[in-house]
């Protein structure tokens, strides 16, 4: 697998530009106590390095980066296009972004930017230039950080205009683009290229932020990819101006998991290394931290950046509990397993003003090295240098691809209708989590991916089914791998029109069934699931009502009028075989069809033993990597597989417990 370090690093954001010079002095100190051998720097320093349109001051930056060289750190250097200095919009306040209600804002907060403003590409341009130029050959610079967390949402009319420009690219003509968009209903037939607005709530969208709808799902869709692709051009045209002064150092932005806004998928082919901030809530399940991981890992099949995570708390989510003693440790780990060759804090000092003044921070408001966040974060620098480059470039051998797809994420929850209560990333979650609980390891993978690298490929809601995406997947199955899908797949086509025919459209002849109907259940009712083998168990949210079309039922209705009728279905086609699930069944039920799933895709666990540990594997030049994982909070047994090996993090021997959110690293 491809790095492009020869460290893990290990560090995280610095802002020195915050603190007088003396406290620089004592960060350096504290920095190296805790074996940080990284920083993240001008991240947010517009307005330092530029306080005018036609001065760029520089003075204070060259000290930062010569202090950090001296003291041989890797650097990470932002572009610090995240946040637009107050002159500039002041100036020119087309810049600023107008959001989903058509409001045009005003200077303040970050990530505020319109991607389409002409005067904001030319200033950003400018900046990075400079930077560039000034910096570019320095060789401490690790990597480029560009922009920060990238986000979409401008409706103005500049964004309109580049609309239609993006339209005409993609249909041709308007007589395209109104079969695309079922332009008939509601007589919304386009005549002239400039009677097409941005779907804000002012015209076809309806909702606000990222709970709304649509009345053109086809109009909505096709924004969502033009404001993410207009967003990759800022991040273009800044990678692009850096190239010219520096061929070589790794270029990046940190992405946010599954943020809804940006196809990141697309994005990674633009990156050098894929990076992003991991900032799990109090009870996010520790499966879906792992699932964003390998999303992240997936997008472009090699080792990421975890360009931010807190060493003790949020600051902005409801409830911003303390990491429990142990659990950075643990979740840094976590990290590792799934792909991370870096280890990177937002922050490293605690800001004292503003917003994320109770951000956890490596140095907390204390200034002190000895409180207990500061120890933890020492502790694992110790770990980190000990293991040396020895993980760098691992890779995580997988035999089930998850589908992930933003243009199934946005048509799905754009959807008016079957529920409500229909979300793609849970959905995808419920299938990810019994793999990670059976220690059977997968790659989260595109609808474009190489499908025969794996045994069997996972599709959940795959709602919109996109041109040869079906062929692909029947050949897959064909050539003898196994597919599970289910309700809510194949219905329509990347415009979000409906493939006729019946449900699930182009599935249907490879899953072997037919969907005539689909029922909606409310959160307080429940159907029952009845297998062909004994046993039962609840079902809910959607109920499709199937009729078999050569595939054999699993599993059917126990109750309502369509009792009695297929729920689950399994099909043999070609070498290999398509299971079809067309409700959602309980956590129990959907194991034990995924049992049978895994069982005909001959999927092996990695360890055989069953333990509410997580265990991961990497691998490089022939050497394992295994990591056993507490993350439960309570002791736990450790598995035989490992009592008395080597843990290569304390040099002890595995013994027979671990404590709470232990973590432990056997080489192979």
């Amino acid at each position: 697998m491809k790095t492009p370090f020869s460290r893990m690093l290990y560090g995280g954001d610095y802002n020195p530009n915050q603190w007088p010079r003396e406290v620089w002095e004592e960060d350096m100190r504290l920095f190296q106590k805790a074996g940080i051998n990284s920083a993240t720097v001008n991240v947010f320093s517009w307005a330092k390095l530029q306080p005018n349109e036609g001065t760029y001051d520089f003075s204070e930056l060259d000290d930062v980066i010569d202090m950090l060289g001296r003291e041989n750190y890797d650097i990470v250097l932002a572009t610090s296009t995240g946040a637009m200095p107050a002159w500039l919009v002041k100036n020119y306040p087309e810049v600023a972004r107008v959001d989903f209600e058509g409001r045009r804002h005003k200077f303040g907060q970050r990530h505020n930017h319109c991607p389409n403003s002409a005067v904001y590409q030319k200033f950003a341009g400018k900046l990075v230039e400079e930077l560039a130029r000034r910096y570019g050959k320095n060789p401490h610079i690790a990597c480029w950080h560009i922009n920060n967390e990238y986000n979409t949402g401008c409706y103005c009319e500049n964004c309109e205009k580049a609309f239609r420009i993006w339209l005409q690219k993609k249909y041709g003509t308007l007589e395209a683009v109104n079969a695309a968009w079922n332009t008939e209903f509601w007589g919304h037939t386009f005549h002239e290229w400039d009677e097409i607005v941005a779907p804000s709530s002012l015209s076809d969208g309806m909702g606000f932020g990222w709970t709304r709808k649509t009345a053109f799902a086809g109009i909505s869709i096709d924004y969502d990819r033009f404001l993410s692709d207009s967003l990759l051009e800022n991040y273009k045209m800044e990678r692009d101006i850096i190239r010219r002064y520096d061929p070589d150092t790794p270029i990046t932005t940190n992405l946010m998991g599954t943020y809804k806004g940006l196809d990141y998928f697309k994005w990674a082919k633009e990156m050098d290394i894929v990076s992003w901030d991991n900032y799990p809530a109090y009870n996010t399940p520790w499966s879906e931290t792992a699932m964003r991981h390998d999303l992240m890992r997936g997008l472009k099949g090699q080792p990421f950046m975890l360009m931010e995570q807190t060493p003790s708390q949020q600051n902005w989510q409801a409830y911003n509990s303390l990491k429990r003693p142990g659990q950075m440790r643990a979740q840094s780990w976590q990290t590792v397993a799934h792909g991370a060759d870096t280890i990177q804090f937002f922050q490293l000092r605690r800001s004292k003003g503003a917003c994320e003044k109770f951000h956890g921070a490596v140095i907390s408001h204390s200034g002190s090295g000895e409180t207990r966040v500061f120890r933890e974060c020492a502790q694992l620098g110790a770990e980190l240098q000990a293991l040396g480059d020895q993980l760098l470039g691992a890779g995580n051998p997988a035999e089930v691809g998850v589908l992930f797809d933003w243009d199934n994420y946005w048509a799905l929850e754009y959807t008016s209708g079957p529920s409500v209560d229909l979300k793609y990333c849970a959905q995808i979650h419920q299938y990810y989590r019994y793999f990670y609980e059976k220690h059977i390891p997968v790659d989260m993978i595109p609808v474009d991916a190489d499908f025969s690298r794996y045994k069997a490929i996972v599709a959940p809601v795959l709602y919109m089914v996109k041109e040869s995406v079906a062929e692909a997947l029947e050949a897959f199955v064909e050539a003898g791998g196994t597919l599970i899908t289910g309700f809510m797949s194949g219905i329509v086509d990347q415009s979000d029109n409906v493939h006729l025919g019946g449900y699930p459209g182009p599935l249907r002849k490879l899953c072997g069934v037919w969907a005539e109907e689909i029922d909606a259940l409310a959160p307080e009712q429940s159907n029952t699931l009845r297998f062909a083998g004994g046993g039962e168990s609840k079902c809910g949210l959607l109920c499709d009502i199937l009729h078999l079309e050569g595939a054999q039922a699993i599993a059917s209705y126990g109750g309502d009028f369509y009792a009695g009728t297929p729920a689950v279905t399994r099909n043999n086609c070609g070498k290999g075989v398509a299971y079809y699930v067309g409700t959602q069944p309980d956590q129990d039920g959907l194991a034990k069809i995924l049992d049978q799933f895994a069982q005909d895709g001959g999927l092996a666990p990695l360890i055989q033993e069953e333990t509410p540990l997580e265990v991961v594997r990497r691998v490089k030049d022939g050497t394992e990597f295994w990591f056993i994982l507490n993350l439960t909070g309570q002791p736990q047994p450790a598995p035989e597989n490992f009592r008395g090996e080597t843990d290569v993090l304390t040099g002890e021997a595995v013994g027979g417990q671990l404590k709470p959110f232990d973590a432990l690293l056997v080489k192979r």
